[in-house]
């Protein structure tokens, strides 16, 4: 056997899953938790969202199995495959009443929706430190990504050159620019710890709590704003993800059951709009001011598929990777986690290749353990999806109950063999000494990320 043909063996030897496993096996034991690193909790938590705008308000609708998708309404819509989407409801937020006219001017509606939720969560964190007061801004960092910008905005700004240069908006490069939600909220508050922003594609939100708790733990920061806002439904936006068959378009005439993870007649998923805001803290920070707990993220894991633009590898191991670089950044074992908030979008093969590694690697601990994705209710806020469906898992850990899957009635042959929460929220049982679960995100171009969250404990 040749040189060449020698590293071809151990390349495939490598990509093979008994392999991966392996590593994963061994990278666990060799990355166990330092104890004395810095912990890091929930404070704060803020939502703009199709299932409700606070976050109370958004629980209880999770909790109820409601699905908030509706239909799209307008002449341009009417052409196309896809007709339903789950947008904000001008009745729970009117951009108009919550910023001047000249504020809209300058930022995006997805901007807009992460200004309001990041008001919400710093308001729930008691933490609104005065611009006086350089070391609390110096400490507070931001860190908030978006998947896509508004397209329309692109086109329109198109159509007003043709009209002429000065039919331009000054403000067209700042509104479309994926860093400006992060940017507009720490101008508003004065905060000057890091100012970052993640764009990678529906594992966006995710990354962005991931980065923003390594900020904290590494000591760049003692609080962090963070989370991921999107606002891109619009004609061209549906007919884009339409023209990659990835959004479903057999229910138009019944949107409330187009959305429906796991389940066998999943044919697509469907586009939603808001964000979801966390505020992150130092414990000690946290402490000595008596800031609310409201959970702890205890470990962070990333991978790249190395596979395809759009769909996931067929075995599984880059979310498997995720999932388990997560575990051993938290120092935590499968035993000991009892949900799994799942990215499930409903479409037919990503729900699958989900569903087999989530069995993989939890093996015979599957039996203890509970899964589901709140898409069914909300539909898939791309950008925002991660931290949105974060969110929910903190109040999952916080209270004891497992969102549902709307929609969810029948399991194909291959994804059986999981507890799947369907239709009606669950107690969480156990025996569990703590709650712990795991949020997976992954988005186009290979990206995986994962959340380990758990009830905040002393």
């Amino acid at each position: 056997m040749g040189p060449n043909a020698h590293s071809y063996c151990l390349l495939r030897a490598r990509n093979s899953l008994p392999y991966v496993l392996r590593t994963i096996h061994q990278s666990h034991s060799k990355h166990t938790r330092d104890s004395g690193r810095r912990r890091v909790v929930v404070t704060g938590l803020g939502v703009v969202s199709p299932v409700g705008c606070n976050v109370e308000a958004a629980w209880q609708t999770i909790l109820s199995g409601q699905s908030k998708v509706g239909r799209l309404v307008g002449e341009t819509y009417d052409k196309l495959p896809c007709r339903v989407a789950a947008t904000i409801d001008k009745n729970d937020i009117d951009l108009e009443k919550c910023f001047s006219k000249t504020e809209l001017k300058t930022m995006a509606r997805a901007t807009a929706f992460a200004l309001i939720a990041a008001k919400e969560a710093l308001s729930s964190a008691s933490w609104m430190p005065a611009v006086e007061d350089e070391t609390a801004c110096q400490r507070t960092g931001v860190a908030i990504g978006m998947g896509m910008v508004d397209l329309m905005d692109i086109c329109e700004t198109n159509e007003a050159l043709k009209k002429g240069y000065n039919r331009v908006s000054p403000f067209f490069v700042p509104r479309i620019l994926p860093n400006m939600p992060a940017g507009q909220l720490s101008i508003r508050y004065g905060f000057r710890g890091p100012n970052h922003a993640v764009s990678t594609a529906c594992a966006t939100g995710a990354h962005a709590i991931g980065d923003a708790f390594r900020f904290i733990q590494h000591g760049d920061a003692d609080v962090m704003v963070c989370g991921g806002a999107e606002a891109c439904i619009s004609p061209l936006g549906i007919a884009g993800f339409c023209r990659l068959r990835a959004l479903s378009t057999a229910f138009n005439d019944e949107p409330t059951a187009s959305s429906r993870p796991f389940d066998e007649r999943r044919d697509g998923f469907v586009m939603g709009e808001g964000s979801a805001i966390f505020v992150l803290e130092e414990l000690q920070h946290a402490l000595r001011r008596g800031a609310p707990i409201y959970g702890e993220i205890l470990g962070y894991g990333l991978s790249g598929d190395a596979s395809h633009l759009t769909a996931p590898r067929e075995d599984g191991t880059g979310a498997l990777l995720a999932m388990q670089r997560a575990l051993a950044d938290g120092g935590v074992t499968v035993a000991d986690i009892g949900y799994v908030n799942a990215h499930a979008t409903s479409t037919p093969i990503g729900d699958a290749i989900e569903a087999r590694a989530i069995r993989t690697l939890f093996g015979e601990h599957t039996r203890s353990l509970a899964v589901s994705s709140t898409k069914g209710a909300h539909g898939h806020l791309l950008g925002a999806a991660g931290n949105l469906e974060a969110l929910f898992v903190v109040m999952a850990c916080r209270h004891g109950l497992l969102p549902p899957t709307v929609n969810l009635h029948n399991v194909t042959d291959d994804m059986a063999g999981l507890h799947y929460v369907a239709n009606s929220s669950e107690p969480w049982e156990g025996k569990h000494r703590r709650r712990v679960a795991l949020k997976n995100s992954f988005g186009f171009g290979g990206t995986n990320a994962c959340l380990c969250i758990g009830e905040y404990s002393e």
